[in-house]
């Protein structure tokens, strides 16, 4: 392996990394409303974080995976397949004819990461579906086009699955969304499965589509929980994930981005990486062994429409969390900045 290459793997291993912080973010965000808010606000919260990827992406994603001409059932299906494949979701795609077509998520569960299942409800993972899967059919202009689902695998099922399938009418919306658990999905043939174009889809393409898959639920959840339960609650809930996530995960992190814990030096080294693996610009200042950040960017959340301060509750927890991980007493303190937009000024140390 050349020089050039091992540069290449190790930015790859930093952006995985970075894809895994957020991910458990995630995951972590929506049990912390599990058990802060409850079952019931917990599925609200999942369904508008899920119709909202869906309106914005599930279109142009058909357009640019090239699927976009396929009969409704077969699109619906085989966009779940390609686009979670991409970001490292193991997911399977049952073609059945033109009108039918199945989608199946074996276990391990992505988005359940590890023991996260054990605390998901059944109506959380349902809420889901309701979000994504359900409007498909309406996003394509197609109303009779609905999803059958029969397996949850938080209801200690072997995994999620169901079908896409094109009735012969158009749908109520109580019929959007069925369950079906007497069904069971055919065995997945690999061989039969689509593939991406290699030549439009390149390692260096991939691998930040795997990063950017687990950033844009983080970019999607913290507006939307603004707007569920306003922003003082947010910020709490945001603010109280990135703490406990961040604690956790800064041994995982570190040791990908070649930094080790100590004291402040270390962890501003580890910011440092963070940034550039996140594709923000920081400029950084050392003041008698304290430290001045300023976050130029914040560009996962530069062009959210509904963007409100109570957001960047997602970096201060996360970077207490880390700062917490990386060594004890290594203070951390956000300046107000304009709007609660970047440029954002960190006092480390």
């Amino acid at each position: 392996m050349t020089a050039g290459q091992d540069a290449r793997e190790a930015q790859w291993l930093k952006w995985r990394s970075v894809a895994d912080l957020y991910h458990a973010f995630f995951t972590g965000l929506i049990l912390t409303v599990v058990t802060r808010r409850g079952t019931a606000d917990a599925a609200e919260f999942v369904f508008r974080v899920f119709r909202r990827q869906q309106q914005e992406r599930f279109l142009p994603g058909l357009e640019k995976l090239g699927i976009s001409h396929l009969p409704p059932a077969v699109a619906a299906a085989q966009y779940h397949y390609l686009s979670n494949w991409i970001g490292g979701v193991h997911v399977e795609y049952m073609y059945e004819s033109d009108r039918k077509a199945w989608v199946r998520y074996p276990p391990p569960r992505w988005i359940w990461r590890g023991t996260a299942i054990c605390g998901v409800p059944g109506e959380v993972s349902r809420a889901m579906l309701r979000g994504w899967h359900a409007n498909n059919g309406i996003a394509l202009g197609r109303p009779a086009l609905g999803f059958v689902c029969t397996k949850q695998g938080v209801d200690a099922q072997d995994g999620l699955e169901g079908y896409y399938y094109e009735y012969d009418h158009p749908l109520e919306l109580d019929q959007q969304m069925v369950f079906a658990r007497h069904l069971e999905a055919p065995l997945f043939d690999a061989n039969k499965a689509p593939a991406l174009p290699v030549e439009s889809w390149p390692r260096p393409r991939l691998e930040k589509a795997y990063r950017n898959y687990a950033m844009e639920y983080v970019k999607t959840a913290a507006p939307v929980i603004v707007q569920a339960f306003g922003p003082e609650d947010a910020a709490y809930l945001l603010h109280r994930t990135g703490k406990l996530i961040g604690m956790q995960y800064f041994e995982e992190i570190a040791r990908a981005f070649g930094v080790s814990g100590g004291g402040a030096r270390e962890f501003v080294g580890f910011l440092r990486v963070l940034f550039e693996s996140q594709d923000d610009v920081a400029d950084i200042r050392e003041s008698e062994g304290s430290f001045e950040i300023r976050q130029q960017s914040w560009k996962l959340m530069a062009d959210v429409g509904d963007y409100h301060p109570a957001c960047a509750s997602v970096l201060t927890g996360l970077f207490e969390g880390l700062a917490a991980g990386c060594g004890r007493h290594i203070p951390v303190h956000l300046k107000p900045a304009a709007g609660g937009k970047a440029p954002f000024v960190w006092a480390i140390g």
